[in-house]
């Protein structure tokens, strides 16, 4: 399965005059956002549509084959890349909610900024930073957004927020009463900015200063400190409603669906989200890793391999492209090189079912596979 060549861009014109539209999404915090942009425009549009996630190209694929041809007035988007000749978003560089912000407003919609905001930093874009300049300020004009110093959480429980979160690894990390107990040494007082600004020093020193943080871990930090809180939305801060929408798109992507396209299902999404972050940090405690040239290897266990990948490569890999192993999945994060032609061989050699993101890959694959068959395929490319 071949996901190179030139793809097209949905119409605008297409989807002022579909009767229903089909949109299937990649699973991740990105393509979730975007669907979820798309969707509002769509009902604002009075447009029928339809929602689905699927974690590999083959899945989506298949989606987009079993609806084709049913009805003539319909039309499918893919939110990432799709073997069928079907207009894609988020298949380049330019972060799939970005894409489709510029395709709504087309639609004549200014779509939610928060969410757009949430999508982009979940695609590794600082609110501000480049073309979220615009959002970013419609949302301050608005009073969506303010900043503010300390750490990007999506609750207003911090002891919650920090334990949970996928945006960094400290000791504590996944351990609520633990984050508890060091909050409770720093004497907080009022959650003034003098007590925010206390908690993200806090973070960035527990994050930075371990024996197994990587150079790279104080820029990756750097993300999460003096975050833009959204007082209006489902969650505090861009950056804590991208965390879950990473979540929800991965573990309860029916959950991440409804949150997306506006409906009050934060508690649940908040749910999936904590559990999320506690196999993943918990896994992360335990996990065995190895190095070779170019490439960090870490056996997950049961945790969620990708925010696993992600996690090593942000903050403890002295190596630019991190593979996570899990039981019949993995998951390969780089920091510097785009990997989807090297994953697509990978694929095609496991016979394994796959997707790709701006840099970051997932492999799905027969779990009777031995690990160092990956590691073997993925360290030949």
């Amino acid at each position: 399965m071949s996901t190179t060549g030139r793809h097209t861009s949905p119409s605008s014109a297409a989807l002022e005059s579909a009767g229903f539209v089909r949109i299937t999404s990649r699973a991740d915090g990105d393509a979730l956002a975007a669907a979820g942009v798309l969707a509002r425009a769509l009902s604002e549009r009075e447009t029928a549509f339809q929602v689905t996630v699927s974690r590999t190209i083959e899945e989506r694929t298949n989606r987009i084959e079993d609806g084709n041809g049913h009805d003539d007035a319909s039309e499918t988007v893919a939110i990432g890349a799709v073997d069928a000749d079907v207009p894609q978003l988020g298949t380049g560089d330019r972060p799939a909610t970005l894409e489709t912000v510029s395709l709504v407003r087309e639609l004549g919609v200014e779509p939610d900024p928060v969410l757009a905001l949430a999508g982009a930093f979940a695609s590794g874009v600082e609110p501000g930073a480049g073309e979220t300049e615009p959002l970013l300020e419609t949302a301050r004009e608005r009073g969506l957004l303010e900043r503010r110093p300390g750490v990007a959480v999506p609750t207003a429980d911090l002891a919650d927020g920090l334990a949970h979160s996928t945006l960094y690894h400290a000791p504590w990390s996944g351990d609520r009463e633990a984050v508890r107990e060091t909050l409770d040494s720093l004497a907080l007082g009022d959650r003034d900015d003098d007590a925010h600004r206390r908690v993200g020093s806090l973070v960035a020193l527990e994050t930075v200063g371990g024996e197994d943080a990587g150079r790279q871990a104080a820029e990756t930090v750097a993300r999460v400190l003096g975050p833009h809180v959204t007082p209006a939305a489902p969650f505090e801060t861009v950056g804590g409603h991208a965390d879950v929408l990473e979540a929800t798109a991965r573990t309860e992507s029916g959950t991440g669906v409804a949150l997306a396209i506006g409906h009050d299902v934060s508690e649940a999404a908040l749910t999936a989200w904590r559990e999320h972050g506690r196999r993943a940090h918990e896994a992360l405690a335990v996990a065995s890793t190895g190095r070779y040239d170019g490439l960090v290897v870490v056996d997950a266990g049961e945790g969620p391999v990708e925010t696993i990948a992600r996690l090593v490569a942000d903050y403890r890999s002295p190596e630019p492209t991190v593979l996570a192993v899990g039981d019949g999945e993995a998951a390969l994060y780089a920091r510097e090189e785009p990997i989807g032609s090297a994953l697509e061989g990978v694929a095609r050699e496991l016979e394994a079912g796959y997707d790709v993101g701006r840099r970051r890959g997932y492999l799905q694959y027969d779990p009777q596979l031995d690990d160092s068959a990956v590691i073997t395929a993925v360290r030949e490319r």
